[in-house]
């Protein structure tokens, strides 16, 4: 089946959400690499692991219980992360004011771990991200997976979304669109169907001259039930 325009899929989204100004205001934002390079280290980790307990868990609590782990976790600077102990972080995946989930608290560690790491060698983790190409975000969603825990899957582009790194999503709905119009050959996890999926999204791109984000978005409120 040949690719559909973007054009095509845009003008569903706009009839579907009640015009082009009701789409826009759905749309992400993006941010510039020189904007994206600001962020500290602390503000980086501190989004990965809200992003990390977030993932199968209701957003609107974890938000909620944020500030008590800014509290417990040294407002997520790196290097204080790195000297708590294994039973110290034992204590806060216990602890009644946090989520219970000693996985998810040991990865504050590992990805506290993969900042530091990253920022040794490439002067800082912001400009790792900054300076990552968007036509091949999905390189880097595996470089976050690799390096760090539990930012496999939907997690690591979320938490790119979040700091306004440009990317798509594979949502349930931007999935079902790529696999009903035979776009992808392997599974969405694969190398192989990332490449394709990759591919697509560049496509659009260069035809609308919008960002992943946007197009993503657009992708997502033309089909399906819309989850963004």
């Amino acid at each position: 089946m040949p690719l559909e325009s973007f054009e095509q899929i845009y003008e569903r989204a706009c009839e579907r959400k009640g015009g082009e100004a009701s789409l826009k205001a759905l749309m992400p934002q993006v941010a510039d690499s020189k904007t994206i390079e600001q962020y500290h280290d602390a503000q980086l980790l501190s989004e990965i692991s809200k992003k990390v307990f977030q993932c199968g868990f209701v957003w609107r609590i974890v938000d909620n219980k944020w500030p008590a782990y800014e509290q417990a976790f040294f407002d997520f600077e790196p290097h204080k992360v790195l000297m708590l102990s294994p039973e110290q972080l034992q204590q806060r995946a216990s602890d009644e004011n946090l989520i219970r989930h000693l996985k998810k608290t040991m990865a504050i560690y590992d990805n506290a771990l993969m900042i530091h790491e990253v920022k040794l060698k490439y002067g800082s983790f912001a400009k790792f991200i900054a300076d990552w190409p968007s036509d091949d975000i999905i390189s880097l969603w595996s470089e976050l997976k690799r390096l760090g825990n539990r930012l496999g899957g939907n997690t690591g582009p979320y938490f790119l979304r979040a700091i306004g790194k440009d990317t798509f999503l594979l949502t349930d709905d931007i999935k079902g669109y790529l696999k009903a119009h035979n776009l992808i050959d392997y599974g969405f996890s694969s190398k192989s169907g990332l490449k394709q999926v990759q591919a697509v999204f560049n496509a659009w791109q260069h035809e609308s001259g919008l960002s992943f984000a946007e197009i993503s978005r657009s992708v997502a409120c033309s089909i399906g039930d819309n989850r963004i």
